[in-house]
């Protein structure tokens, strides 16, 4: 360990915790722990949303993916600006306006029953965990290679540093030190792009010609590996694209926000901070092919995911490996953060608090519930990922996306925009939806290697289908009749003008006072 490394890491350590500590004593109710109380602005939380996705997977992962894959391990971030395009399209401003804590609570203002609720709270609890994985990985990589110390050892540290932040802090700090982290990522890159430029001589075209010539063209060029290969690929476009829109830690930032213009203002700063950051991801990681090498990359890491760590060491020396190295760490624990709060929220308000309690519950139980929750969630991520240290954890964090689209997607779209759909459609849609990307990831080569029954691992071209179509047909099969069937459709236009107003017209307070409704909900 250097000094430098020991130095960074203590500042950036007690910045972390003092904003814990600062936001621990304005901690005291579940509104407060799970979505800030509401009380972010637009511009912060899009800066915040940057960074969940900004994080483990796409500065070690995707850069590391880029210099052992060429051109294709690019397509593991690239498509994010069109995917929060898409996201401010559908789905931003109607989840500000019908959320209140959860994912689950925009499709209960739908559908009331106890199987709609339960299925989205236990599929947004598999994704968050199976993207949890991928940040441990991350981080615990870093530090061995900054430490010295055993990779579980790295991953103990991150769990504990984790649930320190997320079970006094909640949103609150979490969305504060993702906003830090964000600035620090974005310096770093911008240092990095810099200093690689400088070595070949200010000409960025520089780096992609010698890295051409190189590798006979094939580092530029779309892998061509048969037509599992572009299956696989196209799959995981498909995934990528789509799935941010079901991902919990991501979509529940727009419930911190006052209202719809927040959430609008929210995904619009998000887009513009991706479309600066992934563009120079490329330089950087070919910069690393040709200035620390392949074999170096391949050897530090099997995923290739201390890229852009041997990159900084090479261009600046011990003391910039420290800077990247605690920039990435700070990137990590507060991706772990959000994802833990997704988490917990689904636990102590969806499955405990309404399931379990029918909503019986006293806020005090509830927060105490949630904590116990978060130190659960960090557990038994740092378990997982204690036998995924070698995959790369972009792809990692890709498959999480895949059984996102697989699962909440359809049923945000169908609860928002689809007449037609039931409680009974929605539910079975996203049981199998989830149920079939599991099954194909455990069937991949990504679990069983050699011994894979199927030859691609990214599930979204199938297991996006299945959730869509499962969900139309048991919709279909399953629709009202008679008098239940004009109080559905009484509903949904009631639920229609309420996600694009923020007004629900079933209540005359809305009318006059939509935020006080907002509070008065969440608080109730």
């Amino acid at each position: 360990m250097s000094i430098e490394s020991a130095v960074v890491f203590t500042i950036l350590v007690c910045v972390t915790l003092g904003i814990t500590y600062w936001a621990g004593k304005r901690n005291k109710s579940v509104e407060s722990h799970l979505v800030a109380g509401g009380h972010i602005t637009g511009r912060r939380n899009g800066v915040a949303i940057a960074g969940d996705f900004i994080s483990a997977a796409t500065f070690l992962g995707t850069t590391g993916a880029i210099a052992l894959g060429g051109f294709n391990g690019f397509y593991l971030a690239v498509y994010i600006p069109i995917a929060y395009l898409l996201c401010l399209l559908l789905v931003a401003e109607p989840l500000r306006n019908l959320g209140h804590f959860t994912l689950g609570d925009v499709l209960a203002t739908r559908f009331r029953g106890d199987g709609v609720r339960g299925a989205i709270a236990t599929s947004s609890v598999v994704v968050s965990l199976l993207y949890m994985v991928a940040q441990f990985v991350g981080a615990a990589l870093v530090i061995k290679l900054l430490f010295g110390i055993p990779y579980w050892w790295a991953a103990l540290a991150i769990g504990i540093l984790t649930t320190v932040y997320t079970l006094f802090g909640g949103m609150l700090a979490t969305t504060y030190i993702q906003i830090i982290k964000t600035a620090l990522l974005l310096t770093c890159g911008a240092l990095l792009l810099v200093l690689v430029l400088i070595k070949f001589g200010w000409n960025p075209l520089s780096i992609f010609q010698q890295v051409s010539e190189a590798s006979d063209g094939a580092a530029l060029e779309p892998a061509r590996k048969g037509a599992a290969a572009q299956w696989e690929q196209f799959s995981l476009i498909f995934g990528v694209t789509l799935g941010v829109l079901g991902l919990p830690h991501v979509m529940i930032r727009f419930l911190t926000v006052k209202d719809g213009a927040a959430a609008r203002t929210s995904a619009v700063t998000a887009i513009w901070i991706f479309a600066i950051f992934l563009i120079t991801l490329p330089f950087l990681s070919y910069g690393a092919v040709l200035l620390v090498g392949k074999d170096a990359i391949t050897k530090a890491s099997g995923g290739g995911n201390l890229t852009m760590p041997l990159l900084s060491e090479n261009v600046g020396g011990p003391l910039l490996l420290a800077f990247v190295s605690a920039v990435a760490f700070a990137t990590i624990l507060a991706a772990l953060s959000g994802l833990v709060i997704a988490t917990t929220g689904s636990i102590s308000h969806d499955l405990y608090s309404k399931l379990l309690k029918k909503g019986q519950v006293d806020h005090g139980k509830q927060l105490l519930v949630a904590r116990i929750a978060t130190v659960s969630s960090a557990v038994v991520a740092m378990l997982i990922a204690l036998a995924a240290q070698q995959q790369n954890v972009a792809f990692l964090a890709t498959l999480a996306i895949a059984v996102a689209a697989s699962a909440n997607l359809p049923a945000l779209l169908f609860t928002i925009y689809w007449r037609r759909a039931t409680a009974m459609g929605v539910a079975w849609g996203m049981v199998a939806g989830l149920v079939v990307a599991v099954l194909i990831i455990l069937l991949s080569p990504t679990f069983r290697g050699g011994e894979a029954i199927l030859p691609i691992s990214s599930p979204g071209l199938i297991s996006i289908p299945v959730g869509f179509l499962v969900m139309y047909l048991v919709s279909l099969a399953t629709q009202p009749r008679g008098e239940a069937l004009v109080e559905a459709d009484q509903l949904f236009d009631r639920i229609r003008v309420q996600a694009v107003t923020g007004i629900d017209p079933g209540d005359p307070d809305d009318k006059l006072y939509p935020s006080k409704r907002v509070a008065d909900r969440r608080t109730t």
